[in-house]
């Protein structure tokens, strides 16, 4: 197995790890390191990419378990911040919706033997979901870990946080939704009824 598919597997254990330190209560810095875990999680997704196609090392295997790896990591995520309402449940419906589509589109167009591959608009897509959620995991907990650093800097550092982790938010929103249109837009072929 080459280091880019470890790589891969790595990040899918991470997700139980992150859920771990994101759910039980009463771990010391459990939040705290929740973020790391998902920080170190999202950089192996830019790192295994690259390792596969830098030594030419693309398997069948990274391009199955490569994004489904990306859609779990978000996935359990979004579903946290749900359940502790940092956000609000329709905008991890439209993200996850969006992951499903494109990913059942994926399938169509493999059995007819084409590759859809990763597009500009998904991968900012990608990044925008990364940083939203970076921003709302901070968020939750901003007043155990972060709001005495911050206070220093800013005057209500409750309300800039809001406000950063809602324009993030937004923002991956407007992308993740453009994303899709564009690869069905791009493969509308793959879903003609007489296919």
């Amino acid at each position: 197995m080459n280091l880019a598919n470890k790589l891969t597997i790595l990040r899918i254990i991470l997700v139980p790890v992150f859920l771990i330190f994101i759910t039980i209560k009463g771990i010391p810095y459990g939040t705290l390191i929740s973020i790391a875990i998902f920080i170190i999680a999202s950089i192996t997704d830019k790192l295994d990419g690259y390792i596969a196609r830098s030594r030419n090392q693309v398997t069948s295997f990274g391009k199955l378990m490569d994004p489904l790896a990306d859609k779990l990591l978000v996935t359990t995520a979004l579903v946290c911040l749900v359940e502790y309402h940092v956000i609000p449940s329709w905008v991890a419906i439209i993200i996850i919706a969006r992951e499903f589509a494109v990913t059942g589109l994926r399938t169509v167009a493999a059995a007819e033997g084409k590759v859809i591959a990763a597009s500009k608009w998904g991968k900012a897509k990608t990044v925008t979901q990364i940083i939203a959620i970076v921003l709302a995991l901070i968020n939750l907990n901003y007043q155990h870990v972060f709001l005495g650093m911050l206070e220093k800097f800013i005057k209500h550092p409750h309300k800039f946080l809001n406000m950063t982790t809602d324009v993030a938010m937004t923002l991956a929103i407007i992308i993740t939704i453009i994303s899709g249109l564009d690869y069905f837009i791009k493969n509308k072929e793959m879903l003609r009824p007489d296919k």
